[in-house]
């Protein structure tokens, strides 16, 4: 059964405010395509399936990440550590000089896929597109993860929660 909302509380804000009552970690993700790298800050990260090994991201049609994503089909994502707040603010901006952000922070090149994976992050995958879902406002892109390590196992992560960076106490 489908029910339509009619509850006037049922808000693009008040579910801003309500989804963000949930933590995430923050991530970085990554990609290239003809000739161009292109990285966004994104919480809307999530671990799918572990046979097969998927993942999902959940990326703006807005966001300049988007089209060039969909057309290289391979993506990068870099869990950031806790002290990589300034990381996640540099990529949160809509700025267009992405490849030039990216040039200014440290950075590995995946080995799989060749996209730019941030340094000294948490963890990184490296993945390509299986299938991208319509997602309303966004797109919903399900990969497979193609190589991943786990690159500073004892460091705090960077979380998100009410609007504000958060770290483990």
């Amino acid at each position: 059964m489908h029910v339509e909302a009619v509850d006037p509380a049922v808000d693009p804000d008040r579910f801003r405010a309500v989804a963000g009552r949930f933590a995430t970690g923050v991530t970085v993700v990554t990609s290239h395509h003809g000739g161009r790298h292109h990285a966004m800050t994104a919480n809307s990260f999530v671990s799918v399936s572990l046979d097969p090994l998927l993942v999902l991201i959940s990326v703006d049609r807005r966001a300049r990440l988007h089209d060039l994503v969909l057309a290289a089909e391979v993506w990068g994502v870099s869990v950031l550590r806790a002290d990589q707040e300034p990381i996640s603010r540099l990529f949160a901006s809509r700025r267009s000089d992405t490849d030039e952000r990216l040039d200014a922070v440290a950075y590995e090149v995946g080995s799989q896929t060749g996209v730019r994976l941030i340094g000294g992050a948490l963890a990184h995958l490296e993945c390509s597109t299986r299938t991208p879902y319509d997602g309303g406002d966004h797109t919903l892109l399900v990969g497979s993860v193609v190589s991943m390590r786990v690159v500073d196992a004892d460091a705090a992560p960077l979380l998100y929660f009410g609007g504000a960076y958060r770290r483990l106490r």
